[in-house]
């Protein structure tokens, strides 16, 4: 689309108000209203027009959103299809995967889930030795998968995973890798659920015992997937500071397509019902200071102060990648700055919590500080330094894409993977 033949905002207000009129209808079956919305192309309006969309710009894409919620109407499915598989697809294509994957995506038929941490390569991703093999030579092979992957989110209902898996042994290991499209209802696929310290359960790992992979299921070329996969982890880093709900209307709104919606809501929420912990709850920091009469301890303010502050600094940052994101811009450098500020504060008011509440803070159960909040923010937030990406990884891309400081020593970076050291077998 060129800069002349793009509409205005109030034209594309208009138009969406229009087709609402015609086609919302807050009784239809949730599937059936979705499927409507995507085929007009105003579910996704940012993506191309032969791809589900309108191939409008970030701010008019908000534009609509905002003309969607004032009718109350319901969007398009959410989660790590359209968070991360969708804007993967649409970078590095193929145009056949993405055109054949991303309808279902949108529609909430298929769900998704993200097959790249292993037990042996976690914030060495790129180390990975899960292999695929190709199963016969030509453009009908398809690839036969064996390996392990952890911490995956949605696996035990996921119709497909995002997939990094090792295809050459013999050049570097950043340049052997291929990002597949897997399908995951096939007997080659086993899901374990993985509890966590905190009692949760959110967590799979996901053994792949030659798992089929069809043929045009690659996501750019083989032994290129490192580049999708930068795509992907470049958005997961902004998911990191917290979760994306799905969208639902306000309280009021009524009808099937609305409950059915809100019952999607609520069970997408399970799975994450325990992040507010994880993120250091400093929203409690100061009623807590209060129920336990430390509110005028210098030392209390003074944590409490630096804590409020760097809640406040991040959220200004959140709000330029948002801005940075209405204007069309890729993700960039500031979703390492938001990931390793919320560590920072997950870690600050887990001291503070933990120094009001002092032994009591290790206990659960209703007569526990908080009724076991406290208990379990102190066992969770070790996770928001590794989900998305370590601290250490973050302060890597920042020192060496940001601020173009030396890449860190790597022996290996340039050996063919069959002569690193790993451990795990191959």
């Amino acid at each position: 689309m060129t800069a002349e033949s793009t509409p205005t905002a109030d034209e594309v207000r208009a138009e969406v108000r229009g087709w609402l009129a015609t086609y919302w209808d807050p009784d239809r079956p949730l599937r059936e209203w979705r499927e409507l919305l995507v085929d007009s192309g105003w579910g996704c309006p940012t993506w191309p027009a032969d791809l589900w969309g309108r191939g409008l710009p970030a701010a008019l894409g908000r534009v609509v959103g905002d003309a969607l919620a004032a009718a109350g109407a319901v969007g398009v499915a959410v989660g790590a299809g359209m968070a991360l598989a969708a804007p993967t697809l649409l970078e590095h294509g193929p145009s056949e995967l993405a055109r054949r994957l991303l309808r279902p995506l949108a529609t909430g038929e298929h769900t998704w889930c993200q097959l790249f941490s292993e037990p042996g390569s976690g914030s060495d991703l790129a180390g990975l030795t899960t292999r695929a093999d190709r199963d016969g030579s030509g453009p009908d092979a398809g690839w036969v998968v064996n390996g392990q992957k952890l911490w995956t989110t949605g696996a035990h209902h996921a119709a497909y995973g995002m997939l990094l898996a090792r295809t050459d042994w013999d050049v570097p290991k950043h340049a052997g890798i291929t990002y597949f499209a897997l399908p995951m209802d096939q007997p080659g696929v086993e899901v374990r659920s993985v509890r966590q310290m905190n009692g949760h359960a959110s967590f799979n790992e996901v053994f792949l015992t030659d798992a089929w992979v069809p043929p045009g299921h690659v996501v750019g070329e083989p032994g290129h997937g490192w580049a999708a996969a930068r795509t992907t982890l470049a958005h997961e880093r902004g998911l990191a500071t917290g979760r994306l709900a799905p969208s639902v209307p306000s309280e009021g709104e009524t009808g099937r397509t609305v409950r059915e919606a809100a019952a999607e809501a609520a069970e997408y929420a399970r799975t994450y019902v325990w992040y507010p912990q994880r993120a250091g709850r400093p929203d409690l920091a100061i009623p807590h200071a209060r129920t336990a009469g430390r509110v005028g301890d210098p030392l209390v303010r003074q944590a409490l102060a630096a804590l409020h502050a760097a809640h406040v600094t991040a959220r200004w940052n959140l709000e330029r990648a948002r801005a940075a994101r209405a204007a069309g811009r890729p993700p960039g450098p500031e979703g390492s700055i938001a990931k390793l500020a919320s560590s920072h504060i997950a870690r600050a008011g887990a001291a503070v919590h933990g120094a009001l509440s002092g032994a009591h803070g290790m206990l659960s159960g209703p007569e526990s500080p908080y009724g076991g909040t406290i208990a379990e923010v102190l066992v969770s937030v070790p996770a928001q330094s590794i989900a998305g990406g370590t601290d250490e990884i973050q302060r890597n891309i920042l020192g060496e894409r940001i601020l173009g400081l030396p890449r860190e020593p790597a022996a290996d970076a340039e050996l063919p993977f069959r002569e690193v050291r790993t451990n795990r077998p191959r």
